[in-house]
């Protein structure tokens, strides 16, 4: 009993040590060699552009709806089916509140035009991306808020769009960090 007590603690000690301090301080090193910025958070000025973060002002392209307010530290997604009431209220709220905001910038939008993740909740609630349909209502609004022309917002939307994750998995999809950083950039010159 008293061997298998001494081998059981060795163990824990030995694999604390190996995968609590050795493999993650590896791990840490790698990334900051391979990949500084992505292992610093992909930090542009005090925003991430790996986070969705809430914009304030008609002269941003705004996120996905988020149920946490955008804050990283408590990310959640809601276990509601899309059956179930709460999700079409909120649903609804939120298409709403995307037509009464976009509607009069693109005054031919119709609700059945308006593209799911904007008025649908991600599953993390500070998904960075954006639809590429969603950003081509938003940029009516955009250019005209910020007197652009609607080519200069679009060509920017473009410059903002990753592509398919591994060039097959998922859609493309626009960052809207980037994307505001970049006509926050371009109306202060």
């Amino acid at each position: 009993m008293r061997k298998d007590l001494i081998r059981g603690v060795l163990a824990t000690v030995l694999f604390t040590v190996l995968l609590g301090l050795a493999y993650p301080l590896v791990m840490t090193g790698i990334a900051q060699v391979a990949f500084p910025g992505k292992a610093d958070g992909s930090l542009v000025g005090d925003r991430s552009t790996l986070l969705g973060q809430a914009w304030k002002g008609e002269q941003y392209f705004q996120p996905r709806p988020s149920a946490t307010d955008y804050s990283a530290s408590v990310t959640y997604f809601g276990n509601h089916g899309p059956n179930q009431q709460s999700t079409m209220y909120l649903t609804r709220q939120n298409l709403q509140a995307y037509m009464s905001r976009e509607g009069k910038y693109d005054p031919g939008l119709h609700a059945s035009a308006v593209p799911p993740d904007a008025v649908q909740f991600s599953a993390s609630g500070v998904d960075p991306q954006i639809s590429e349909a969603n950003a081509a209502i938003q940029a009516h609004r955009v250019a005209a808020v910020r007197r652009l022309p609607l080519a200069r917002v679009q060509q920017l939307v473009r410059d903002a769009t990753d592509g398919r994750a591994l060039g097959v998995f998922g859609a493309p999809g626009v960052n809207v960090t980037k994307l505001n950083l970049a006509l926050d950039h371009e109306t202060t010159r």
